[in-house]
């Protein structure tokens, strides 16, 4: 995980995954990275081990990179996701 200033917690767009299941999670995000231009940053709110196995991994799979991650409110994750 690369280096993130957590306060600034700067993105360009959210993406809410929290009603999604495997393998819809991923899917969604790719489609939403797709959309992005190279450095630019995601925030993902997820729900569930699965998503948060998965997503950081497939994300970095694919040559993104996983800034920062953090407990979000009521049982959410968030993540930061940089597209690469």
């Amino acid at each position: 995980m690369e280096s993130y200033d957590a306060q600034e917690q700067n993105h360009h767009r959210d993406l809410d995954i929290t009603g999604e299941t495997c393998p819809m999670t991923f899917v969604r995000v790719r489609l939403a990275l797709d959309r992005m231009q190279p450095g630019e940053v995601l925030r993902v709110a997820l729900r569930g081990e699965e998503p948060r196995r998965n997503v950081p991994r497939t994300a970095a799979e694919q040559g993104h990179a996983v800034l920062h991650e953090a407990e979000g409110s009521e049982g959410t994750r968030l993540l930061w996701i940089r597209k690469g």
